[in-house]
């Protein structure tokens, strides 16, 4: 079960898209928005584990066209939630809508992200397969872990991979609002670098989906 938590920190930890908008809810809305944008995530990568192990996101990753319109929507999407971020930093939000913002961000982009479903119609299967893997192989900046081999095929494995999730959701957001409180500069900058990782993020993920629908 550790090692299946090990895997799920090092999973959800990397900078990316999700981490952006979580911090991003933290610093200007406080512990329990950037929790409910971390469940976000997990849920949607609870949905695409189930969706995977019955056998239905598999059609994704045998239509090129649906990969690359995934790809544009998910970058659409990240562009629009760039400017959002941009916007809040403006004080240009309305609080009474908030608190779910997040959750709803984040699961919509993981739902459409097509490399959070590869990760699930790969290593997600193996999980619960009898069998081996390396966390090197499925983690970003896997080059800079090394070769770790986990032993798959246990329950509790796949217990630990999603409670290593479940601890990466609570702390971070956690970890951002106690800095917060010491550093009176920390919400603006972090909403502008958020802003700027989801530009990013959208503007490839945008060029890779007109790209594979040309």
């Amino acid at each position: 079960m550790a090692v299946g938590a090990v895997f799920g920190i090092a999973l959800a930890a990397p900078p990316g898209p999700m981490n952006a908008i979580i911090a991003a809810e933290s610093v200007t809305r406080g512990w329990v928005a950037g929790f409910r944008a971390g469940v976000g995530a997990m849920s949607a990568d609870v949905l695409l584990f189930v969706l995977t192990i019955g056998g239905l996101a598999g059609v994704v990753s045998r239509s090129e066209a649906l990969e690359a319109l995934l790809f544009l929507v998910g970058g659409l999407l990240m562009l629009v939630f760039a400017a959002d971020a941009v916007g809040s930093l403006a004080g240009s939000f309305v609080p009474a809508e908030r608190p779910v913002a997040g959750f709803r961000k984040t699961f919509v982009l993981s739902l459409t992200n097509p490399y959070q479903l590869a990760f699930w119609l790969t290593a997600g299967v193996g999980l619960v397969r009898p069998g081996t893997i390396d966390l090197a192989d499925h983690v970003p900046l896997g080059d800079l872990v090394g070769s770790v081999p986990i032993e798959t095929g246990s329950p509790a494995l796949l217990l630990g991979f999603f409670a290593g999730i479940a601890i990466w959701v609570v702390a971070y957001p956690a970890g951002l609002v106690a800095a917060g409180d010491r550093i009176n500069a920390l919400a603006p900058i972090v909403s502008a670098g958020s802003a700027l990782v989801l530009a990013g993020f959208g503007l490839v993920f945008c060029w890779l989906g007109v790209a594979g629908l040309l």
